[in-house]
C-alpha cells in the first residue's frame, strides 16, 4: 500500500521539485504523511513546514513540539505561528484564514506551491458539509487537486490508506480529540452523519465522490457554455440574458459575478431571474455587488464602499 501510495502522488506531479512547497503540517496523520512525501519526492531542500500553533487546545505546545521533533528528524524547516485568538466571532473561519494566510505568505516569497494533506474522506466530508450549509451547485464539486498555488496531493487517498503509509514509515503523529467531536460541525459529520450513512449503504462514501466527479467532469462543459455566451467579456446584452435557458442564465450571473469579486459571490445566479427582470436602474443582488442595466447592457460590479 506504501509503494503504491508513494508512487501514485509521485507520478500525479503536485509535489515535484521544481517548485518550492509549503506543507502545511499539524503534526496529525494526514499532514505528516504529506509532508514526508514532500521530502521523498521533491526533495528535502524544496520544503519548508508551517505550523500554526492556535493556543485552543491544552496538548497545542505538545503539538508544536512534536512538529518540531519530525522535522529535525527530516531535517526540514519548520516555519511556526502563534497567533493571538480573537475574542469573538467564528473561531474556525479565523484559525482558517490565519494558516492559509501564513502559508500564501511563505509560498509567495519563493513562488512555490503550498500542499495540504485533504484526503478523500475529508472531500467527502466537505460536500456533505457545504450541501447542508450551501444551496449551490459547488457544494457538490468538492475541492480541486489543485486551486491555484493550493495542492492537495491525497485527495485520492482515504484516511486509513495515510494512517498505514505512517505505520509503515514509523511516522508517529498527533491526535486531535476535537476533530470527532460534536463541538463543531465538521466533527458531528464525521462522528455522526457517516456513521448513519455507512449504516444505510456501506459504500456511501465512495458514491458521494463518484457523485462529485461526475458532476465536475459536467461542470467542465458548462463553464464551456458559459465562457461561449459571454465571449469573454464582462457583461451581456440583457436580450441575450433574457433569451438563456433559466439554468445558463443563471450560471452567466454567477460567473459575471465571480469576475466583479475576484473569487467567489456565493449565491448571486439565484437573483439572476430579477436581474433579467430589469429594464434600467440597478439591483444590489448580495455578496457586495450591484448588477446594472444600463444602454441595454447588464453589468456587475462591487458596490462602492462595500467588502462582502
Amino acid at each position: 500500500m506504501t509503494t503504491s501510495l508513494f508512487e501514485q502522488v509521485r507520478d500525479g506531479g503536485l509535489l515535484a521539485g521544481d517548485r518550492h512547497l509549503v506543507v502545511l503540517y499539524s503534526g496529525g496523520r494526514d499532514s505528516t504523511c504529506l509532508l514526508d512525501l514532500a521530502v521523498r519526492i521533491a526533495g528535502v531542500d524544496a520544503v519548508t513546514a508551517l505550523h500554526v500553533n492556535y493556543g485552543l487546545r491544552d496538548g497545542a505546545r505538545d503539538d508544536e513540539r512534536h512538529c518540531e521533533v519530525l522535522c529535525e528528524r527530516l531535517g526540514v524547516v519548520l516555519e511556526i505561528r502563534r497567533p493571538r485568538r480573537p475574542e469573538s466571532g467564528n473561531v474556525q473561519a479565523w484559525a482558517r484564514d490565519v494558516r492559509y494566510g501564513a502559508a500564501a505568505e511563505l509560498a509567495l516569497a519563493r513562488d512555490g506551491d503550498v500542499a495540504a494533506g485533504h484526503t478523500s474522506t475529508d472531500q467527502v466530508e466537505t460536500i456533505l458539509y457545504r450541501l447542508a450549509s450551501s444551496p449551490s451547485r459547488r457544494a457538490l464539486l468538492g475541492m480541486r487537486a489543485r486551486d491555484g498555488r493550493l495542492v492537495r496531493p491525497l485527495l485520492r487517498f482515504a484516511r486509513d490508506e495515510t494512517e498505514a503509509y505512517c505505520r509503515e514509515r514509523r511516522l508517529r503523529w498527533r491526535e486531535d480529540e476535537t476533530n470527532d467531536g460534536d463541538k463543531y460541525a465538521r466533527g458531528r459529520i464525521r462522528s455522526s452523519l457517516m456513521p448513519a450513512l455507512r449504516a444505510v449503504h456501506p459504500a456511501a462514501a465512495d458514491n458521494v465522490l463518484t457523485v462529485a466527479n461526475l458532476l465536475r467532469d459536467e461542470a467542465e462543459v458548462l463553464d464551456a457554455l458559459v465562457e461561449e455566451v459571454l465571449e469573454g467579456r464582462d457583461e451581456i446584452e440583457l436580450s441575450r440574458l433574457r433569451s438563456l435557458p433559466v439554468a445558463l442564465r443563471r450560471l452567466v450571473v454567477q460567473r459575471l459575478a465571480d469576475r466583479a469579486v475576484g473569487g467567489i459571490a456565493p449565491g448571486v445566479g439565484r437573483r439572476a431571474d430579477e436581474i433579467a427582470a430589469l429594464d434600467r436602474g440597478a439591483l444590489d443582488v448580495g455578496s457586495a455587488i450591484r448588477a446594472a442595466v444600463e444602454h441595454g447592457v447588464v453589468r456587475l460590479g462591487r458596490i462602492p464602499g462595500r467588502d462582502g
